[in-house]
C-alpha cells in the first residue's frame, strides 16, 4: 500500500531534491579577469557569456586597469579587481599577470578563452574532492538577502561580489576600437560579510544593498585565504540573480 505524507513534506522533499540538483549541476566558480583594451580579451568574454547562459558554473568577471595606457579606459575596471589578480598571482606561486586569465575555483588558472580547459580543470577538481563541496544558497527573503552555508571542514571566509547583469560598451579607442562588446557579471564591488569555522550558519545582508542586488545580481563565495590574507580555494558558491533580465 502506498505511503501518503503530508503535502507540506512532500512539497519540502521537492525542494531539496531541487536545491540539491541545483548544486550538483554548478561544476564550479570561474572568474575572468579581461579588459576593454585587451586585443585577445573578446573571445574569452564571448566564452564566459556562454557558460553563464549555460547556466553550469558560477561566473564573475573583473576588469582590470592595467591596460588602460593603451589609449583606452576601461569603464568597468577598477584598482581592487587588479588587486584581486595580483592577489591569486601571490596565492598561485606566480611571477606576473595577464588577460584573459580565468580563476577556477581559487585554485588554478588557464587561458580565459579556454572553454574545454575550463571545464576539464573544474571536472578534475570534482574529482579530487577540490570542487564546492560546502553547500551554499542565497535567496531574497523580504528587505534583505538571506545566504544559508551548510556544513563542512575548515574555516572560510564569506564573500559577496556584486556585479552587473550585461552590459554593451562602444569601445573607441585602443587595441577594440570601433567595436561594441558585451560582458556579463561585471564585477563592481566585493565584500567581506561573515566568517564560516565548519558549522552550518546563515548570514542576512541588510536592506541597503538589496537594491543593487535586485538591479544586478550578486555571488556569494565561501572562500579561504593564504597567510598573507590572499584569495585562495572556494569551497561552495551560490549566484543571487535580480529583476533585471539582459
Amino acid at each position: 500500500m502506498p505511503l501518503k505524507f503530508p503535502l507540506s513534506i512532500c512539497l519540502l522533499g521537492t525542494l531539496l531534491v531541487t536545491s540539491a540538483q541545483a548544486q550538483e549541476a554548478v561544476k564550479g566558480v570561474v572568474e575572468l579577469f579581461t579588459s576593454q583594451g585587451c586585443a585577445s580579451c573578446p573571445p574569452a568574454d564571448e566564452a564566459l557569456r556562454k557558460m553563464i547562459q549555460k547556466g553550469d558554473v558560477v561566473g564573475l568577471s573583473y576588469h582590470v586597469d592595467y591596460w588602460n595606457y593603451l589609449g583606452w579606459v576601461d569603464s568597468l575596471a577598477s584598482k581592487e579587481n587588479t588587486d584581486r589578480q595580483y592577489g591569486y598571482m601571490r596565492a598561485l606561486g606566480r611571477n606576473g599577470v595577464y588577460t584573459p586569465q580565468a580563476i577556477l575555483n581559487g585554485r588554478d588558472h588557464v587561458k580565459g578563452a579556454d572553454v574545454r580547459g575550463i571545464y576539464d580543470r573544474l571536472d578534475a577538481f570534482k574529482r579530487e574532492g577540490k570542487g564546492l563541496n560546502v553547500p551554499v544558497s542565497s535567496k531574497f527573503a523580504g528587505d534583505e538577502v538571506e545566504i544559508d552555508i551548510g556544513a563542512g571542514s575548515g574555516k572560510a571566509d564569506v564573500v559577496v561580489a556584486y556585479f552587473t547583469r550585461e552590459q554593451t560598451v562602444d569601445v573607441q579607442k585602443g587595441e577594440n576600437q570601433g567595436k561594441k562588446m558585451s560582458y556579463w557579471h561585471s564585477v563592481y564591488d566585493v565584500q567581506t560579510v561573515g566568517m564560516w569555522d565548519g558549522s552550518p550558519m546563515t548570514v542576512k545582508l541588510p536592506a541597503s544593498v538589496v537594491a543593487k542586488v535586485k538591479k544586478g545580481g550578486c555571488a556569494v563565495l565561501l572562500q579561504t585565504a593564504n597567510a598573507s590574507g590572499d584569495p585562495a580555494a572556494i569551497v561552495g558558491a551560490s549566484i543571487l540573480l535580480g529583476n533585471e533580465k539582459p
